[in-house]
């Protein structure tokens, strides 16, 4: 059978989602737990490859089981092996044509910024920056990222092709902390970090409006400033 699973899990206590040899990644926790249940070797997609530190609200991820067991026993199977860290929201049985990477139609990524006072409590889960920031200077830099761009100056790593599209972008305050939601089709490596971390440089008068323009119409390869992790959360992801 194959499942589709909407998962929670704080980043801070993995080394990222990927599988990576002996270190603990959200990946290899949850396909030892699914193994377990299986009794035989399971490999799981993820909708996205979130980075050492990035924490999530709703991923997916997509397998398959040869036992028969029920969406509702599976999840309390599985939140019994990977609490406390980890946590299945959903599980849903769906066609074998359904994979939580390429049948994505929508990602949404939430970024947040203590704009109070410092609190060591959120050190792993915002970004407390001690600059003063314009939110108004932040929102012109986002109105440039909308639409279709070729974001290769906002990627890790090399690419061919670094095209994606941003449907939107919001800014909300709650309790001091500015969430800047982001909208879009793909998201690649460290690209969401990248896009805050231009409007953040902006907002503080570090940068000007000009370099972030070039870098989403130059060819040559221009340096930005990346956000840190611990304010990026992958939100949820729509099929």
């Amino acid at each position: 059978m194959n499942y589709l699973v909407t998962i929670a899990y704080d980043g801070s206590k993995f080394y990222g989602f990927q599988r990576l040899n002996d270190l603990e990644s959200v990946q290899k926790c949850l396909e030892e737990a699914l193994t377990k249940i299986n009794k035989s070797d399971v490999v799981i997609k993820g909708a996205g490859r979130t980075d050492r530190g990035v924490h999530a609200y709703g991923q997916r991820i997509s397998f398959k089981l040869n036992i028969k067991i029920s969406t509702d026993g599976l999840k309390e199977a599985l939140n019994s092996l990977v609490k406390p860290y980890i946590y299945v929201k959903e599980v849903l049985e769906v066609s074998d044509d359904v994979h939580a990477r390429f049948s994505v139609k929508k990602k949404k990524y939430r970024y947040k910024i203590n704009m109070g006072e410092y609190n060591p409590i959120l050190t792993d889960y915002v970004y407390q920056t001690e600059y003063k920031l314009d939110i108004d200077k932040m929102k012109e830099v986002a109105n440039l990222y909308l639409g279709v761009h070729d974001f290769r100056n906002f990627v890790a790593g090399e690419r061919e092709d670094a095209k994606a599209i941003i449907y939107n972008i919001d800014f909300v305050m709650e309790d001091n902390i500015l969430n800047i939601i982001f909208e879009g089709k793909s998201f690649y490596r460290y690209m969401v970090r990248n896009l805050v971390g231009m409007m953040i440089e902006v907002s503080r008068g570090k940068e000007k409006i000009t370099k972030v323009e070039e870098m989403l119409n130059s060819n040559e390869e221009i340096y930005g400033y990346t956000a840190p992790a611990c304010g990026l959360y992958l939100e949820s992801i729509e099929y």
